[in-house]
């Protein structure tokens, strides 16, 4: 028998712990950046709620000007490594996928991190491949790279660590003492890789991780990010505040997959989604309101206003106010994607200054204001739909909105047969019923490097 397609939950989290300015909510944890056990405490409990996986945001710059430093919790934050290493030692099965830049970073050390961290998790690990939206400054750049440039690096960059990943077959360390024989070196296999990026020879000195490969993620939405998403990603992170906009990523991702020779039921897409709950819907309504009383509407209005290039204050409009929207606006070399999505909502909505504060208060993504039941409701409809095959849940504060969650959301979605309510498998692979790569041939690797 076919067992029934079941929705895929992911958590998303920063290293500082908190999304947004929620961290001026009373109940809200402000010290997750500094005390390793709250994150202990969320996983433990996202992994007894059965979650696939935990996704770690990151970035590799901080803000210095003095409005945001005073206002937006974006510093300090840990290290995904660190964080994975981490709750890899406190978990058993719950999946752990960070975030790392292919634009500032070398593939070798990309690929001996993840290698180290699936044998320590013991197949748990995924990498969220990330081209940066800013930080050239820190890494001997006069700037950052540009946009077509950082994906045509992030697609060598991938070919170069996956490659990696495949220096050693599966039994290649044979450990044997009474011969004397440690490895089978007709069992290694050099990359020699020279490319336009990239030059790395080889081998990787980490055995093949425990997946094969950890699973290749990606939150790319541009043309040049949906092509990479279609070629190597298996885990799809987008944002999405239509349900038929979400459709048409869908259907487009999954026909690109297609087209490279790939199996779509191997690429799943994830929309953002932060839901506020309450056991009836006054009381999310309540929670939804007090929530938005502790964020700064002018620290958010500049947010927003910078983040669509609008070059418009927006905060000495009224509420209800229309949002204005320029003849021309200048298309960002960082976010492009993001971009898009809020200027093309606002030319579409025509909101007012509050619907934007309202909509947008999970940066880019939608808002469930509802009941475990309404919420259900939605998720069902989306994944029914053809919008998603699961969700990226932001939770609205840590620990209350998380709490909320696993206590309200995901018994519901367990009793209609949406989610599973053990693990069946060990591995995120296995979790995701994601195919392990099998190891390559020696025709299929580059050319040797020159003399």
């Amino acid at each position: 028998m076919t067992t029934p397609r079941q929705l895929r939950l992911g958590a998303y989290f920063t290293g500082a712990g908190v999304q947004g300015d929620s961290w001026r909510h009373p109940e809200a944890h402000t010290d997750a950046y500094r005390h390793f056990d709250r994150y202990k405490e969320y996983a433990q409990k996202l992994e007894a709620a059965c979650f696939d996986a935990l996704f770690f945001y990151d970035n590799v710059f901080a803000a210095s000007d003095a409005t945001t430093v005073s206002s937006a919790p974006l510093s300090p934050r840990w290290d995904p490594f660190v964080l994975v290493a981490a709750l890899a030692l406190v978990t058993q099965r719950i999946g752990l996928v960070a975030t790392v830049s292919t634009s500032y970073s070398e593939p070798y050390n990309v690929a001996r991190h993840f290698a180290s961290l699936d044998q320590l998790s013991q197949g748990r690990v995924g990498w969220n491949i990330v081209t940066s939206t800013a930080g050239g400054e820190n890494f001997n750049l006069p700037a950052h790279r540009d946009h077509a440039e950082r994906y045509e690096r992030a697609h060598e960059f991938v070919d170069v660590v996956t490659g990696l990943w495949d220096s050693w077959a599966d039994d290649a360390f044979l450990e044997d003492k009474a011969s004397g024989q440690w490895a089978d070196p007709a069992k290694l296999h050099v990359l020699n890789h020279v490319g336009q990026h990239f030059r790395v020879k080889g081998p990787l000195n980490a055995p093949r991780p425990v997946q094969g490969w950890p699973v290749l993620c990606q939150a790319g939405s541009s043309e040049a990010g949906k092509n990479l998403a279609a070629r190597v990603g298996e885990l799809l992170y987008t944002a999405a505040q239509d349900i038929d906009e979400a459709r048409n990523f869908y259907s487009d991702i999954k026909a690109r997959a297609a087209r490279y020779g790939r199996s779509p039921e191997h690429v799943h897409i994830l929309p953002g989604v932060m839901p506020v709950i309450g056991r009836t819907q006054a009381e999310a309504d309540a929670k939804f309101a007090e929530l938005l009383a502790y964020r700064d509407t002018d620290v958010q209005l500049r947010a927003l206003s910078n983040y669509a290039s609008l070059g418009i204050d927006l905060t000495g409009l009224s509420p209800s106010d229309r949002v204005p929207l320029p003849n021309h606006i200048p298309e960002t070399n960082s976010h492009k994607s993001r971009q898009k999505l809020l200027v093309d909502w606002i030319r579409h909505e025509r909101p007012t200054v509050q619907q934007l504060l309202t909509q947008w208060s999970a940066g880019g993504h939608r808002m469930l204001v509802g009941t475990p039941q309404s919420i259900a409701d939605d998720f069902e409809h989306w994944f029914h739909t053809g919008a998603c095959d699961g969700f990226n849940v932001m939770f609205s504060s840590t620990p209350g909105g998380l709490d909320d969650f696993v206590k309200l959301v995901v018994p519901e979605l367990q009793r209609r047969g949406l989610f599973r309510s053990v693990y069946t498998g060990k591995t995120l692979r296995e979790h995701l019923g994601l195919p392990r790569p099998a190891f390559p041939v020696q025709a299929a690797w580059s050319q040797p490097l020159a003399a």
